[in-house]
């Protein structure tokens, strides 16, 4: 997440260089200087009134800092005026821009005419540096200058005087000379005019303007940085942070003011921008740990005019970029999500077990509760499990299946959290995405969940309760929303009793649950099944061939009709343990293995039933074993009311529960269930 406005905020403030311009309040200029520059400030201040405000101190050195600093604490100030040692002094101990006050050549050879009026040999006492060019002047104007330079105001006393001792009737230079000279007795010119202290003026305006833009583009820019979900470092050419935004700052739980200016390798080695600013070139998407965080990388040099001129980096957290990558796969393929391939509407039947398990999985679609479908193998619980997905708000998200007992542990843990680069010999460059991770949004179904091991149950009951994966060989949990849909076709509570089955897992599955009937429980389904399987057959052997062929399985489903009325005569007699999936496997066997002219052979039910023992002899092998009442061995469409088909059996064996059971097919706790009725 971005920083809250108000925690940007605050960083903004933190750091002087990201203060908020002002456009209304005209910039802050402050002059300093004693006596004679000090009049000569206060005479032209007025002059630039209009476009700054100009504060003169009759102060120098150590006070002027102080006053100077004192001012800026109430509110900023923009430039400095000052000259000579007194300017020097403060550039070095002040952090805003100080313009100093400069001798001009006319400044200069009218102090010298000047002076040459007063005395033959004439003393020019300068701070920092001699004037250029000045033995050309002496030449041209046949002047005798004796010239000195100085640093402090003892190294100005030391040259007046050495200039005394030395003949000179006249001193000229800035106010210490001046004053010192005066002090010994000699006469002195200041050497600055009042065009060069208003010079000065106007370049500490210009100073201030351009300072003012700059500034405005650094907040323009800072404040768009406060707003970025990446962390941004940008450096100069000495490698000192000019910029830090709140999001980097927050990862490196420091303050961006007191990271300003600090050299990056030094304040922090792993993300040095060094190797950027010696060689030039961009080092794209390297994984650094920084703080305990891992970060995705990028270092780029910044040039300006085909200059390098500094270097910028910027930092990605690997878990965002995850998420964003789940969601983008999530919404670019919401046609391939509703392109599922079962609605509830698949689960065919019109009888009342049917109809029961399509009302409860339209309701457990409006919940995001987890759901536990229970049912014995092939009894369509991934057929449900997918309906509920598209009667939810999901559907437009993923769904993905996983078999529980398909894989080993080891290859199952990996396949649902996931793992990192390197957890283990042979993991994946970059590591991957689990599936709890893949299905993010949409919805998870755990087919066979009661054969999970006990290690991966608890890391599933984490899952389940705190919406959070963590990979393999990870330390940082990712977090997810998600939908589990889990499938049995045990009996998890006495999985739990033996041990070998989680407790508190099996609470978290059992919130919502469907129990999903076998088919020998609904038999009066049969034919619309039969008429469902035989249509999606003959889609699925029609779509691989071309339209003529299609027309012709299309023939040959209608010339099937005597073979599959056989097959519903006959479905009663067996206790299909394979469920609906058996029913397809036999339906489809039909369909490839009858040779045409056997089909057209058919005249009556007998011969119908004979080709039927032939190719699917697994639905004889109860014959003489299992005494099944003539209501059963009806077609399945002339059975009557399934309680009164239960009432039958139930006369026949003089109410004998545990017989009517075996005859019908089901469990006696089935039986129990039916009889107790809605």
């Amino acid at each position: 997440m971005p920083p809250s406005p108000a925690h940007s905020d605050d960083l903004l403030r933190a750091a002087p260089a990201w203060r908020l311009t002002q456009p209304s309040v005209p910039p802050r200029i402050v002059a300093v200087g004693y006596r004679r520059i000090n009049k000569m400030l206060q005479e032209l201040a007025p002059d630039v009134a209009d476009r700054a405000r100009v504060d003169v101190l009759d102060v120098g050195f150590e006070q002027a800092v102080t006053r100077v600093r004192a001012l800026q604490s109430q509110q900023p100030v923009d430039v400095v005026v000052a000259a000579g040692s007194n300017g020097g002094y403060l550039r070095q101990h002040l952090d805003v821009p100080v313009v100093l006050v400069k001798v001009g050549g006319f400044d200069l050879m009218q102090a010298l005419s000047q002076a040459r009026r007063l005395a033959d040999r004439i003393g020019l006492v300068t701070y920092e540096g001699m004037a250029p060019d000045l033995s050309r002047f002496d030449r041209l104007f046949d002047f005798d200058v004796a010239q000195r330079s100085y640093r402090t105001e003892d190294e100005a006393r030391a040259c007046v005087r050495e200039l005394q001792q030395a003949g000179v009737g006249v001193v000229v230079g800035s106010g210490v000379a001046v004053d010192v000279a005066e002090q010994l007795g000699l006469p002195g010119l200041f050497l600055y005019s009042m065009d060069a202290v208003r010079a000065a003026l106007e370049d500490a305006v210009e100073v201030a303007r351009a300072a003012r833009i700059e500034q405005a583009k650094r907040e323009r820019l800072n404040t768009i940085l406060a707003q970025v979900s990446d962390g941004v470092i940008a450096v100069d050419r000495d490698e000192r942070i000019l910029t830090l935004n709140p999001r980097m700052a927050q990862w490196l739980g420091v303050t961006p003011a007191d990271w300003m200016g600090q050299v990056l390798a030094r304040v922090c080695p792993e993300l040095s921008l060094q190797h950027t600013l010696r060689l030039g070139q961009p080092e794209l998407e390297s994984i650094e740990r920084v703080k305990g965080k891992a970060l995705i990388v990028s270092r780029q040099p910044i040039v300006e005019q085909g200059v390098l001129t500094g270097a910028v980096l910027t930092a990605q957290d690997p878990i965002s970029i995850q998420r964003v990558d789940r969601h983008i796969r999530a919404r670019i393929q919401p046609h391939q999500a509703a392109r599922s391939r079962y609605e509830l509407s698949g689960f065919v039947g019109r009888s009342e077990a049917a109809q029961r398990v399509q009302a409860l999985a339209e309701r457990c679609a409006q919940s995001p509760a987890t759901v536990l479908l229970l049912g014995e193998s092939g009894t369509g619980k991934e057929l449900v499990a997918q309906g509920i997905h598209r009667a939810s708000d999901r559907r437009d998200m993923p769904f993905v299946a996983v078999n529980c007992a398909a894989m080993s542990e080891a290859l199952l843990e990996s396949e649902l959290f996931g793992y990192e680069e390197g957890a283990f010999t042979g993991a994946r460059r970059g590591g991957k995405v689990g599936l709890f991770e893949a299905a993010h949004r949409g919805t998870i179904f755990l087919d066979e969940i009661g054969e999970m091991p006990l290690p991966l149950q608890t890391r599933l009951l984490r899952v389940l309760q705190e919406r959070e994966v963590l990979r393999v060989g990870a330390t940082e949990p990712v977090p997810v929303q998600l939908r589990v849909i889990a499938a049995t076709h045990r009996d998890l509570a006495e999985r739990v009793a033996q041990g070998t089955f989680r407790l508190d897992l099996y609470y978290r599955l059992n919130i919502l649950r469907i129990e999903v009937p076998a088919l020998r429980e609904r038999l009066e389904d049969l034919p619309e099944i039969v008429q469902a399987l035989l249509q999606r057959q003959l889609a699925r052997w029609g779509a691989v061939g071309a339209s003529a062929q299609r027309s012709v399985w299309l023939q040959r489903g209608q010339a099937m009709s005597p073979l599959l009325a056989a097959l519903l005569q006959q479905a009663p007699s067996h206790p299909w343990p394979g469920n609906v999936r058996e029913l397809d496997n036999v339906v489809e066997r039909l369909l490839a293995c009858v040779p045409d002219e056997d089909l057209r052979a058919l005249q009556t039910p007998q011969q119908a039933q004979d080709l039927l023992r032939s190719l699917a002899p697994e639905l004889f092998a109860m014959e003489g074993t299992r005494q099944v009442p003539d209501t059963l061995r009806m077609s399945v469409g002339a059975v009557p009311d399934e309680r009164s088909r239960i009432t039958a059996v139930l006369a026949a064996c003089a109410g004998d529960r545990a017989e009517a059971a075996r005859r019908l097919g089901i469990s006696r706790t089935t039986l129990w269930r039916k009889l107790k009725g809605p």
